[in-house]
C-alpha cells in the first residue's frame, strides 16, 4: 500500500509540478528514532517530502517539515519563501528539542541560498550540516558522519528528471490549450495534445545533444525573446515541425497552404510555450529570463580564510579550497548558476556578485533581497 501511495503522489506531483503542492508542517518520525537519532529538515513540498521519507527507509530519524509555501527547496529558498525564520519556527514549535540530546541539524544543501547556517546556530544553538542535493544520497551521507563527496554536492539533469519536466510542462500546456481549443477548433484537440507531448518529450530528452550551446551569451533570434542559445534551437525545431507537416500533407495527397499556415501558427505557439525558458526548467543553468544570469561571482582573496562553506554548498562544484594555504579558488566559475549560496554562507563576506557594468551586489544585499517571480532582485547595485 505504501508503494501504491508513493507512486500516486509521484504521478500527481509530477503532473502538477509547476504549481505549489503543500503538505502539513511539523515533525515526522521515521522508523523508531531515539534521543541519538539524526534530525533532518526539508520543505513542505509534498513530492519532496515523500521522496525524502522513502529515501530514509530503514533509518531511524526525525524529519522536520518547514513551511516553504508548498514550493520545492531550491525555488523557495531563492525566492525568499524558505528562510531562517521558517527553519527556526519549526525547531521551536515541533517539540524536537525535547526528543534529542544532540543539537545537530541536517538541512538540504539547496536551501543554502535562503537559509543562513550562522544565524540558525546563533539563534537556536543547533549546528547545521548541509546534506546532499539528492534524497537518495542521504543514507550514505548519514553513514559517513555527514561527509559529502563532490558527486553528492553537484546537481545534474539525468534522464528521469528530464522526463518529469517534460511531463509537467506537457500536462499543464495541454490543459490550457484544451480549454481554449474546444470552443474554437474542437477537431484539433487530440492532435494538439499529441503534438504538445511529443514536442515536450523531444525537447527535454534530447537536452544533452544541444546543451553545450546554452548559456547567457546566447543571441536573441529576431523578435522571439528566447535567450535560449546560440543555435536558435526553437526555430530549428519549429522548422522541423513545418517540414513534417508538408511531407505529411503531400503523402496524404492533400497539400494545402491553408493547412500548413494554420498548423504552423499553432505549433509556433506550442514551441514558444515549451521552450521559452528551458534554461530555467533545468537545474544546471540560470533562467534565461533572469537578470542574475549575467552576474559574475567574485572572490576577495584578502578576506578569504578557507572556511570552505562555499565548497560545501556550491551545487556546481565551482570551488576548490586549499586547506594548507587556507584559501579558496573558483576554477569552475564558468559553471556557476548564480544561485548565491556561497555568498550567503561565507562567514567572512569574501564573495560577492559583480554585474557586467561593474556594479557590485554585496553579501548583505544577496542575503536580504531574493528573486521575485520574474527573476529580479529588487536591490540597488552599488557602483552602477
Amino acid at each position: 500500500m505504501n508503494l501504491v501511495r508513493f507512486l500516486a503522489v509521484n504521478i500527481v506531483g509530477t503532473l502538477l509540478r509547476v504549481l505549489p503542492f503543500p503538505c502539513k508542517t511539523g515533525l515526522v518520525k521515521i522508523g523508531n528514532p531515539d534521543r541519538n537519532s539524526p534530525v533532518l529538515l526539508t520543505c513542505n513540498y509534498h513530492l519532496t517530502v515523500e521522496r525524502v521519507k522513502r529515501a530514509l527507509r530503514g533509518i531511524n530519524a526525525y524529519l522536520l517539515l518547514a513551511n516553504s509555501r508548498g514550493i520545492n527547496v531550491w525555488c523557495a529558498s531563492a525566492g525568499g519563501l524558505f528562510t531562517n525564520h521558517d527553519v527556526i519556527s519549526v525547531l521551536k514549535t515541533s517539540g524536537i528539542e525535547e526528543l534529542v540530546d544532540r543539537r545537530d541539524l541536517i538541512l538540504p544543501q539547496l536551501a543554502a541560498t535562503g537559509v543562513e547556517s550562522k544565524v540558525i546556530g546563533e539563534k537556536t544553538g543547533w549546528k547545521v550540516y548541509w546534506g546532499p542535493v539528492r534524497a537518495n544520497d542521504i543514507p550514505a551521507f548519514i553513514k559517513d558522519k555527514c561527509q559529502k563527496s563532490p558527486e553528492m554536492r553537484e546537481i545534474d539533469f539525468p534522464f528521469m528528471q528530464r522526463i518529469e519536466m517534460a511531463v509537467a510542462w506537457a500536462f499543464s500546456i495541454s490543459v490550457i490549450l484544451t480549454l481554449f481549443t474546444i470552443p474554437l477548433w474542437r477537431e484539433a484537440v487530440f492532435p494538439l495534445i499529441f503534438l504538445v507531448w511529443a514536442l515536450s518529450l523531444l525537447i527535454f530528452v534530447s537536452f544533452p545533444l544541444y546543451s553545450r550551446w546554452l548559456g547567457p551569451e546566447g543571441k536573441r533570434m529576431g523578435f522571439i525573446l528566447f535567450d535560449f542559445g546560440r543555435g536558435g534551437f526553437q526555430l530549428i525545431l519549429w522548422g522541423v515541425v513545418i517540414l513534417s507537416l508538408i511531407i505529411y500533407s503531400i503523402a496524404a495527397g492533400d497539400f494545402r497552404w491553408g493547412f500548413i499556415l494554420r498548423w504552423g501558427f499553432v505549433t509556433s505557439i506550442i514551441v514558444v510555450l515549451l521552450s521559452i525558458d528551458l534554461m530555467g526548467s533545468t537545474p544546471v543553468y540560470k533562467s534565461g529570463l533572469h537578470e542574475d544570469r549575467l552576474l559574475r561571482i567574485i572572490l576577495d582573496e584578502k578576506k578569504c580564510k578557507g572556511a570552505a562553506l562555499c565548497e560545501g554548498v556550491c551545487p556546481r562544484n565551482c570551488y576548490e579550497v586549499d586547506r594548507d594555504r587556507h584559501i579558496a579558488t573558483i576554477p569552475g566559475a564558468s559553471r556557476c548558476v548564480q544561485c548565491g549560496a556561497c555568498i550567503v554562507q561565507c562567514p567572512l563576506d569574501a564573495l560577492y556578485f559583480k554585474s557586467p557594468k561593474g556594479g557590485i551586489i554585496t553579501p548583505e544585499a544577496v542575503r536580504r533581497y531574493k528573486l521575485n517571480l520574474i527573476g529580479r532582485r529588487l536591490v540597488k547595485v552599488e557602483g552602477r
